[in-house]
């Protein structure tokens, strides 16, 4: 035979099928013609010679260690799968191959077993000639779209290896795969460096299959074409199999849709992790499946997390419970994270500050909803003497550490409600705020305050000994009275009952029967006992005493003493006495009655009316109509604001104008009387201006007393300054001093009438001038605080009002459960 040259047997070795067919048959038909009945010989030797190549090139191919795979033109590498390729060498190299894959034996029956072969070995770990990490499937795609040869060493299970060179031939492609563990290529340098890499990823194999073979959870190993190559013990019992080899004949999956999820990481490159329900022991789990691309495949490991998921799930179902509960309270609620972002607000949080909830579902900022709620003037009065500084002073709450108290705060509005706002540190962050009106409940215990105040001061002002014990006995009221007539030092009756101030009571009355059936009329609950009783009992010292018990409504009795020792030694003097006190007290109770009732029911009722004609009550007004009504609501407020001057009048004469003094600062004081009149000086085109020193410390005053003094004065003046002029309000302390001041440019006071001004029912000399009132209430307030009042006026220039006052004002008027123990002492010291 001639020498051939490689490219020639090359070719020949791709296409010897093919040619050697055609070829023949060319022969066999020029044999059968006539015309060429001479060649007859000359062909013979050439047909001869082909079917010598072709029977060479049968041996080479059945003598191949591996496959060659032809495609007469590139497949698009982007397919599902690749074109199916001719095939040349033995069946015993393709079974070699197959066993390789792992594929099992079943393949040698489909229809084309060399691409399930291409399939299964394409995404193993390979290594070019240069060391390079690749695929047969990446390099092959290179090969289909640029002719780019290359030549692979593919890592296969257990620890064999196959070769694959890919080259361009003309427009065919020719692929080369050999089984070279067989060819004792150990030495070679792809192996040698795939052995490297292998050594430095895992320096104990066994021990790591160990680890995944007890671990308990699911673990398992699946090739590229989606069929079970490895499971361990955790994964059987899992799938309830009978062994790992049971499972794997048997291909028993954990859940239908691993293969899908395997060619997702295949085809990602990456892990790829699912929560998946199964049911495992006839119990629905879910699973967290997780599944990562490997050397001829991925492997996949199952955690179960069914009991993160009930708890996630009960959390959902709490949140959701927390929050509906929380949008059944009454108070307004807010939770800003600690971006300081809205992430949750209850119905009564929009409603409370009339936002949208659209724009709260937008999920502001904590700043950007205070600026919101400063533009609709829903903001505490404090926050608009300096808004950046208040604004701060509220984000700065993000900084405080969880767990620090912090104090609740009261916000009283521009629209008149009072809020009380309660904040603290959320536990995930950031901050929840509570909203609570309070402007009722303030109103009540005001009320309810005042009521105590008046009970309290009514009783310390009675000379009779006034005691209040419970249902079991218990001491709940007294008096100083009481203190006194026994002779009981007050730190023995707190917490004293019946029985222990009785034997304290002894050395002055040791009639115990006595003291054991006034006991008797406090704790028995019977009608009999619970009826009004009066008696009289002579004590050891001589003194005679009147004593009265009467029940209450709230199950307590009231025990009263009177020491009548001295009516017993001039009774005539001592009945006139009563009588005139009788009488007395019917004309002051008479009078108060008089104008509590007559004047203020039916100046109440004149002024609802009034404010219900000017509110369209009874239709609307017309033009005539408004001015009368509105004369009326005027009368009615000057009537009532009178009615209170009489009552305060009467009440100084009386003695009984009390103090309530506390901290007071006089610039807020100013600033707040400004506010009352400010719509009035308005009205009135008159200027109101503010001047009040906010350095200085707060003094012990009585601030509403105060605010009345301010209004009458500024009230004054207003009815004293035509428009366009000038009034102006201030404070300051200094020097132990403290001053209250309100002047105006109006129109001044008449020398001869300035020593007057003060004196009760003096009216000014202007058309506007009230019941002459206020400006005695204003003295005799300041006179009770300690101060006195300056008069400076120049007529047709104005006048100025000058409060000087203490900065502890006194104990004197103060209410006596202030501070008892306080004015004891000070009165010793006098």
């Amino acid at each position: 035979m001639m020498a051939t040259e490689p490219a020639q047997l090359a070719t020949l070795i791709v296409t010897g099928g093919a040619v050697g067919f055609a070829v023949a048959t060319a022969l066999w038909a020029w044999r059968l013609t006539e015309g060429v009945r001479n060649a007859r010989s000359h062909w013979q030797k050439r047909i001869g010679w082909l079917e010598d190549r072709l029977a060479r090139a049968d041996s080479v191919f059945g003598a191949h260690p591996g496959l060659v795979l032809v495609w007469e033109t590139p497949p698009d590498p982007d397919a599902a799968g690749w074109s199916s390729p001719r095939v040349y060498g033995s069946p015993t190299a393709l079974a070699s191959l197959v066993q390789f894959a792992d594929l099992g034996s079943g393949v040698m029956n489909e229809p084309d077993p060399a691409t399930a072969l291409l399939d299964g070995i394409a995404d193993y770990e390979a290594r070019s000639a240069g060391g390079q990490e690749t695929t047969l499937r990446q390099r092959m795609g290179d090969l289909m779209r640029e002719g780019k040869p290359f030549s692979l060493t593919v890592s296969g299970p257990s620890g064999r290896f196959i070769e694959a060179d890919g080259r361009p031939a003309g427009s065919q492609l020719v692929l080369w795969i050999a089984d070279a563990t067989i060819r004792g290529l150990e030495e070679s340098g792809a192996r040698g460096r795939l052995e490297e890499a292998r050594s430095v990823v895992a320096d104990d194999p066994l021990a790591f299959l160990d680890m995944l073979g007890k671990a308990p959870f699911p673990s398992w190993r699946i090739s590229a074409s989606g069929r079970l190559h490895w499971v361990n013990p955790a994964y059987v019992d899992a799938v309830e199999g009978k062994s790992v080899a049971d499972v794997i004949d048997r291909q028993l999956l954990l859940e239908p849709g691993l293969p899908a999820q395997a060619g997702e990481a295949l085809k990602a490159s990456a892990p790829v992790a699912h929560v998946r329900g199964a049911v495992i022991k006839g119990e629905r789990r879910a699973l967290d499946v997780v599944v990562f691309p490997i050397s001829g495949g991925v492997a996949g490991a199952a955690f179960d997390i069914t009991r993160g998921e009930e708890a996630r799930a009960a959390l959902k179902r709490f949140r959701e419970a927390h929050d509906e509960t929380l949008n059944h309270m009454a108070e307004a609620v807010a939770i800003f994270d600690r971006t300081k972002q809205l992430i949750f607000y209850n119905r009564a949080f929009a409603r409370l500050f009339s936002l949208e909830e659209a724009t709260l579902n937008e999920r502001p900022s904590h700043g950007a909803l205070l600026d919101r709620l400063r533009e609709d003037q829903r903001l505490p009065n404090s926050a608009n003497a300096d808004y950046k500084t208040w604004k701060a002073g509220e984000l700065a709450y993000y900084e405080r550490p969880p767990g620090t108290e912090t104090p609740d705060e009261l916000w009283p509005l521009a629209d008149g409600r009072t809020l009380r706002v309660a904040r603290q540190r959320h536990p995930l962050g950031g901050v929840l705020l509570i909203f609570e009106d309070m402007t009722d409940q303030l109103a009540l215990q005001a009320r309810y305050n005042t009521l105590i105040k008046v009970q309290r001061a009514t009783l310390d002002r009675l000379h009779e000994a006034v005691a209040v014990f419970g249902p079991e006995g218990e001491l709940q009221l007294h008096n100083l009275a009481f203190e006194t007539l026994w002779k009981l030092p007050p730190e023995t009756l707190d917490g004293a009952d019946f029985t222990a101030i009785a034997d304290a009571c002894h050395t002055l009355h040791p009639d115990k029967e006595a003291w054991n059936a006034l006991k008797a009329r406090i704790t028995d609950t019977s009608p009999e006992s619970r009826t009004a009783k009066t008696g009289e009992v002579r004590r050891s010292d001589g003194s005679v005493l009147t004593w009265l018990s009467r029940p209450l409504p709230d199950g307590a009795t009231l025990i009263a003493w009177d020491d009548i020792t001295d009516s017993r030694r001039v009774e005539e003097a001592l009945r006139d006495r009563a009588e005139a006190l009788e009488a007395s007290e019917k004309i002051k109770t008479g009078f108060v009655g008089h104008v509590s009732y007559q004047l203020r029911t039916p100046l109440t009722t004149i002024g609802g009316y009034a404010d219900l004609l000017a509110g369209g009550f009874a239709g609307p007004l017309s033009e005539r109509q408004k001015d009368p009504v509105a004369a009326i609501q005027t009368a009615s407020a000057q009537l009532a604001k009178l009615i209170d001057d009489i009552l305060d009048i009467a009440a100084i004469d009386a003695g009984q104008l009390e103090l309530d003094l506390g901290d007071t600062r006089l610039d807020a004081l100013a600033a707040e009387a400004a506010e009352l009149v400010m719509p009035r000086a308005e009205h009135a085109g008159i200027k109101l201006n503010v001047k009040a020193d906010k350095a200085e410390g707060p003094v012990r005053a009585d601030g509403g007393r105060l605010k009345q003094v301010l209004y009458n004065l500024l009230t004054n003046a207003l009815d004293h300054v035509d428009q366009g002029g000038r009034i102006e309000i201030g404070a300051e302390v200094k020097d132990g001093d403290a001053r209250l001041w309100v002047s105006d440019n109006g129109e001044g006071i008449d020398k001869d009438r300035q020593a007057s001004v003060f004196e009760r029912f003096e009216r000014g000399q202007s058309n506007r001038a009230g019941a002459g009132l206020g400006l005695a209430l204003v003295k005799e307030i300041v006179r009770l605080h300690g101060g006195w009042v300056e008069l400076d006026s120049t007529p047709g220039r104005g006048t100025k009002v000058i409060c000087h006052l203490p900065v502890n004002a006194p104990l004197d008027h103060a209410a006596p459960e202030l501070d008892l123990a306080s004015a004891r002492k000070e009165r010793s010291k006098g």
